[in-house]
């Protein structure tokens, strides 16, 4: 069957349009999927959100996934919104992540962004770098770790190598410079051999965060299962910037997302690239054929 994808295209204002639009016009897209804009988008000024733009990017968002729970497209992929202005027209998420999970009644789910040779997972997500210690918690390792697995496994590696970030400097200095290793993660990876140990999948770690990005680029390891925010998101973007993919794990249908925002800045101006559509697209398409 041919697989549909629903696209929205975020804030009408930013980027969206254009690399939406762009990437529908390439031939780098899969030919045996259908393409499908979600949402109702009035005319707009490029680079001015405004509240009628945030409420089309928060309408495109409940269409997509009413249309994703019932079965009418096999996909969704999210164009990038303005978290500020949606925040005033009464978005209560942190993100679009959440959004989905909500919508779907998903409690199990996680952020996970790929592109070039790495792949991330990560704990904890949007929340100030001063709470991480305190919410990063055994289960909570181990209940990403094994939907980061799941996903490796489906993207055709049957015996993925998935490392574990520490969360402290040098993973803690055996206890030096924090704990956290010791008393949370390492019992948590424990847990994670244990539980895949007919399953071929293999964690390792925790490895100092700043040597493990390195390796895993060099494709020592499959993923990497990252404490916070931005211990991911930063080597990431280093390596991959224009063609980095989020998607939500967890969900009863891919949801995919273009590694950028709104860059209201160089709206209309017809220079943002689309490789990170194109990227997001094609991922949306591989996992929906996988599913």
């Amino acid at each position: 069957m041919r697989k549909r994808i629903g696209i929205t295209l975020g804030d009408p204002a930013g980027v969206g349009p254009e690399v939406v639009r762009t990437a529908l016009a390439s031939s780098q897209l899969p030919r045996g999927a259908e393409f499908r804009i979600i949402g109702a988008y009035g005319d707009c000024s490029p680079g001015q959100p405004t509240a009628e733009t945030a409420r089309a990017a928060f309408g495109a968002l409940e269409q997509a996934a009413d249309l994703a729970r019932r079965g009418e497209i096999d996909a969704v992929v999210t164009g990038p919104i303005h978290k500020a202005r949606m925040y005033e027209v009464g978005f209560e998420f942190p993100g679009q992540t959440e959004f989905f999970a909500g919508r779907c009644g998903v409690k199990d789910f996680a952020m996970l962004l790929t592109g070039g040779a790495l792949t991330v997972a990560l704990v904890t997500t949007h929340i100030p770098l001063h709470a991480v210690a305190n919410a990063l918690t055994h289960s909570e390792i181990v209940r990403v770790g094994l939907l980061l697995a799941a996903f490796v496994k489906r993207r055709g590696h049957n015996a993925p190598r998935i490392a574990v970030a520490g969360l402290n400097p040098h993973a803690g200095e055996s206890g030096a410079l924090g704990r956290e290793e010791i008393e949370v993660i390492q019992p948590a990876i424990a847990e994670l051999r244990s539980i895949a140990a007919d399953s071929a999948v293999s964690f390792a770690g925790p490895f100092s965060p700043d040597t493990i990005f390195h390796y895993a680029a060099a494709g020592e390891w499959d993923a990497v299962l990252c404490m916070y925010h931005d211990q991911g998101l930063i080597p990431l973007k280093l390596h991959a910037f224009y063609e980095g993919v989020n998607v939500t794990l967890g969900l009863p249908f891919p949801r995919t997302s273009p590694d950028h925002g709104t860059a209201f800045e160089i709206a209309g101006k017809g220079i943002a690239r689309p490789d990170s559509m194109i990227a997001a697209i094609n991922l949306g398409a591989e996992l929906a054929t996988s599913r």
